[in-house]
């Protein structure tokens, strides 16, 4: 009994001396807080502004954190920096656009009620493609920009959603081509991809000439940013720099782009062939050259666009805004009556249903995602980064944690968002009151603000509309 009253007298000491250091911890903790933050506020209250600790606050209130940090890059390098994913820029887009609602004037649809999202991208082509929903993954390069496993994972998920997925500018991936059930491969302003084989792999040939995060603008990639894999797919020499040229390499003129369709339509065996261009001030003039080639479908890249580095100048300061490119293209396909014939697809600002289902009502035959796709294969994924490399290190291609990315993971992870995404469009489409994609249109949208109305030409929500039955 000796033993175990002394055995509990030494556990109450231990337990009270833990307390106690607890306890005393606890308070110097909290004095030591209580004094700096006092001293901090202290200064605020009382220190001239030039020494002020608020100074650098109400300073970047005026210059803005991203300009700060990107003066700060110029100021460490002297030369063009590339910013990723696109500008931070807040342009006009589908935020003041709002749908109708079905309920008495027309009744919604039965949640039991199948919903065709079904898209024919190029459908005068010979070889029409089929895709189950409206919804793409835009171009980003293999090598240039994403890493293999990442575009294998992007291509996997293309498949289990029933979509297509485009290569991007960079070297043909055969693992991608296996493992996606669509691809379009990208005819780019590089050197590498031009062989007759890769072609005749394609679903679609879509000929890169501008996007909205870099217009027409060339690149130089420096050989340290390639690795010894990506050189060895671009046919890019050890210590050797890799060119994507400002012009299509051989193309010199605009009236050379016909024969350069009517190649890439016999060589790939009738499928559609596109042309991706950014969405500038004479819009009009480009449709009418991209029609004059004879393409089956056009891609808008708007203002919104990322990219995986471009300089920030093009990004916020260069093209029209995807909204603006939608109602000028949409119109002037209708005015020269192409609207059946030829596919029109938008790129730019895509990150929910909501702006999709918005884009296709306004005459939109499908839309691509890139930024957001990139956010939806990594999800969970970021946390082999965070907090101490960006996220984006899991999916580029020279990121540091690339090599942590799981490839199974990221494919089911872009899987469920594209059809999450279109099982959200088909709601829409029920809350309508309608059966199918092709069903809906601009009379299904009012404006929230008179600029909107204008630009889109649909009718303002606080007037009164009259109905049509």
């Amino acid at each position: 009994m000796g033993s175990k009253d002394n055995w509990i007298k030494e556990i109450g000491k231990i337990a009270a001396l833990a307390i106690t250091g607890y306890m005393g911890s606890t308070w110097f903790i909290r004095k030591g807080i209580e004094k700096v933050g006092t001293n901090f506020i202290h200064r605020i209250m009382v220190d001239p502004y030039h020494e002020n600790l608020w100074e650098p606050i109400s300073a970047s209130r005026k210059v803005g954190v991203q300009n700060i940090v990107e003066a700060n890059l110029r100021s460490q390098y002297g030369k063009v920096i590339k910013r990723p994913l696109g500008s931070p820029k807040k342009f006009p887009d589908f935020e003041n656009v709002m749908f109708n609602v079905a309920q008495l004037h027309r009744l919604p649809v039965d949640e039991k009620q199948p919903i065709d999202t079904a898209v024919t991208i190029g459908p005068n082509a010979q070889k029409p493609l089929q895709i189950k929903m409206p919804i793409m993954i835009s171009g980003m390069a293999y090598a240039l920009a994403l890493s293999a496993k990442t575009k294998i994972a992007l291509a996997k998920g293309s498949s289990l959603a029933g979509t297509a997925t485009n290569t991007g500018e960079g070297a043909f991936l055969p693992a991608e081509r296996k493992a996606a059930d669509k691809l379009i491969i990208q005819y780019s302003r590089g050197e590498w991809t031009k062989s007759e084989d890769v072609f005749r792999q394609a679903d679609a040939v879509e000929i890169h000439l501008g996007q909205g995060a870099g217009a027409g603008v060339g690149s130089i990639i420096p050989s340290k940013e390639l690795t010894w894999t990506s050189k060895r797919a671009m046919g890019v020499k050890w210590g050797k720099r890799a060119f994507i040229h400002s012009t299509i390499p051989g193309m010199w003129h605009k009236n050379q782009m016909p024969r350069l369709v009517s190649l890439l339509r016999e060589v790939s065996g009738g499928v559609p062939v596109g042309i991706k261009i950014a969405a500038s001030k004479y819009i009009e003039k480009d449709l009418e050259i991209a029609l004059g080639a004879g393409v089956d479908y056009i891609v808008l890249d708007g203002a919104q666009a990322g990219t995986k580095g471009s300089p920030p100048m093009l990004q916020d300061d260069f093209g029209l805004p995807t909204l603006f490119a939608l109602a000028r293209a949409t119109k002037y396909l209708e005015k020269h009556k192409y609207k059946d014939k030829i596919s029109l697809i938008l790129s730019g600002g895509f990150y929910n249903p909501g702006q999709m289902l918005k884009a296709l009502a306004l005459g939109a035959d499908a839309v691509y995602v890139g930024a957001i796709a990139l956010f939806a294969v990594s999800h969970t994924e970021v946390l082999k980064a965070i907090p101490l490399e960006p996220p984006t290190s899991v999916v580029f291609a020279t990121g540091k944690s690339r090599r942590k990315f799981n490839l199974e993971k990221g494919a089911k992870n872009i899987g469920n968002f594209l059809i999450g995404c279109n099982e959200e469009i088909m709601e829409g489409i029920r809350a309508l009151g309608k059966t199918s994609l092709k069903q809906v249109n601009k009379d299904d949208l009012f404006a929230l603000d008179t600029f909107t109305s204008e630009v889109l030409d649909i009718p303002l929500g606080y007037k009164e509309i009259p109905f049509e039955e």
